[in-house]
């Protein structure tokens, strides 16, 4: 029975590589959060494979979702609602994630919520401080986002701006892979990054004035091209530099959009924002410029399950129940909300 009081929802989230699921009381408090990562599988192909995806998804969900039970200390005669990401991401990766969770609801009964994958990266702050309140404005970073979104009211967006081609952490991976430093490229650079100089090579800052929109695909090919020529370069100067690079236009823009909506605060996620330089250096900008940064935990910036519980704690309220004919959609946008 769904209360104004409590609301115990379990999440599943299935948009990429992750199988993951958490289950959160109220929209607020997570019980549980449960990650299998499938970055091992991945790693010899240099990048996420969606069919091997799709295969590990329907492997391990059933096996994920009994570990956030156990761990959350709950069953699912205790639950109000289940929740799934709906999109955007792979589209058989969505489709393991809501079939279950579709399986789950009509076995037992309770409401079923589709989540946006982009909505619950926001949600995922109000875990860590449910205090926070709109306006905000969030950079959402990741290996297949990077967009500066105005919230304007719970449940109310407007996308300022958002990538052209590659999205950071796409750059990201594309980068260590030329480097030779694997995958996933994100932490290797950032790990590199520390020891190198971020001043050491001049890198362009991709339509840092333009706009909100982002582009990385010729900041990645500036780098190649720079090591082509610079054989002998100093690897750790160059993570550094791109990695600044990469920094400066997603803070730019993200403060400037702040400023422009009137968001006293700003927040960040998606994988990208587990990036050390980033979380430092918008500490420290924001607060020059009187604005409050608010950094979730890293655990919470990549996917996971507790952020889908979390805005669909607020979907089911303002909305209610997700027909269970409802498809998935690998480009479902947060401005449609």
């Amino acid at each position: 029975m769904v209360s104004d009081d409590s609301l115990l929802i379990l999440g599943i989230e299935t948009s990429c590589d992750e199988t993951a699921v958490g289950i959160v009381e109220n929209g607020a408090r997570s019980l549980s959060s449960v990650v299998a990562s499938q970055v091992d599988l991945h790693a010899r192909f240099g990048g996420v494979v969606p069919e091997v995806a799709s295969r590990a998804h329907v492997s391990l969900i059933n096996a994920v979702i009994a570990e956030a039970l156990v761990e959350g200390g709950v069953d699912f005669c205790d639950l109000d609602a289940v929740a799934a990401c709906s999109g955007p991401g792979l589209s058989g990766s969505l489709i393991v994630g809501s079939a279950a969770a579709k399986a789950i609801a009509l076995a037992t009964g309770l409401p079923y919520v589709g989540v946006n994958h982009l909505e619950g990266h926001i949600y995922a702050a109000f875990l860590d401080d449910p205090s926070l309140e709109p306006p905000i404005a969030a950079l959402l970073v990741s290996g297949g986002h990077t967009l500066v979104v105005a919230m304007e009211a719970h449940g109310s967006y407007r996308v300022l701006g958002q990538t052209v081609d590659d999205a950071a952490g796409e750059a990201f991976d594309k980068v260590a892979r030329f480097l030779g430093l694997g995958y996933p490229g994100g932490p290797a650079i950032d790990q590199l990054a520390a020891r190198g100089d971020p001043e050491a090579i001049p890198f362009p800052r991709p339509m840092l004035k333009e706009g909100y929109d982002f582009s990385f695909s010729g900041l990645k090919t500036s780098v190649i091209n720079y090591v082509s020529r610079n054989p002998d370069v100093e690897i750790a100067d160059v993570a550094a530099s791109f990695q600044d690079a990469v920094v400066d236009v997603a803070i730019t823009k993200l403060l400037r959009g702040a400023l422009e909506v009137g968001a006293p605060t700003v927040v960040i996620g998606g994988g990208v924002a587990a990036n050390s330089r980033l979380r430092t250096r918008l500490l420290d900008e924001a607060e020059s410029v009187g604005i409050e940064a608010f950094l979730p935990s890293r655990e919470l910036c990549t996917d996971n399950g507790a952020m889908i519980a979390a805005a669909a704690s607020w979907r089911l309220r303002a909305d209610g129940p997700t027909p269970l004919d409802a498809g998935v959609s690998s480009s479902w946008s947060l401005a449609s909300l």
